[in-house]
């Protein structure tokens, strides 16, 4: 909250006026321009806020498979859901699921990592949440440098990123905006 006191010598007046320092529509939510970034908008920010958002996710991998290498993104989820598996056990079963599917020399999905980087099939037996951290990590460089920023150039992004603004500036959209507008102007 703001505390503005407005002094007139003229008329030896003072005003008072109180405001919040967030700005909100009409249903108290944040308005547009203090909203924080969203879909595209924050796709654009990194590959990580992409990863963190499910309809990202989403779309890179379409835009993955049609480059034939969504293999990347499908072993970095899977690496993060790794990292998440409690118990022996089931680290075990998930630990030797990623390796066949996606390290292997017979890997039904393999991903691209460096010869000295491979990990034998013995450490499967002893299996640690961070045990594929370094190839997670040449993997998400490898997106990075590589993958993002043709996506962030493709017609999947660019359409997407259309399709949102055409949202913003439908009807019901300005609609709402209208009615933020006149309460914030009396």
């Amino acid at each position: 909250m703001w505390l503005i006191l407005v002094f007139s010598k003229e008329d030896a007046v003072f005003s008072l006026f109180f405001l919040s320092p967030e700005i909100n529509d009409g249903e108290g939510h944040p308005s547009s321009s203090h909203q924080p970034l969203k879909g595209t908008s924050k796709w654009a920010t990194s590959l990580e806020s992409l990863l963190e958002d499910p309809e990202g996710v989403k779309r890179f991998r379409e835009f993955l498979k049609k480059e034939f290498s969504e293999e990347n993104v499908l072993f970095w989820l899977a690496c993060e859901e790794f990292k998440k598996t409690q118990g022996k056990k089931q680290m075990q079963e998930k630990a030797k699921e990623i390796y066949m599917t996606f390290l292997s020399s017979k890997a039904s999905s393999q991903v691209n990592v460096e010869g000295q980087s491979r990990l034998s099939e013995t450490i499967l037996e002893t299996p640690h949440p961070l045990m594929f951290q370094k190839l997670q990590d040449q993997i998400f460089n490898l997106m990075k440098y590589d993958s993002y920023s043709r996506f962030l150039k493709s017609d999947i992004f660019l359409n997407h990123k259309k399709s949102e603004e055409q949202e913003e500036n439908s009807p019901e959209a300005q609609t709402a905006a209208k009615r933020a507008s006149r309460i914030y102007n009396t």
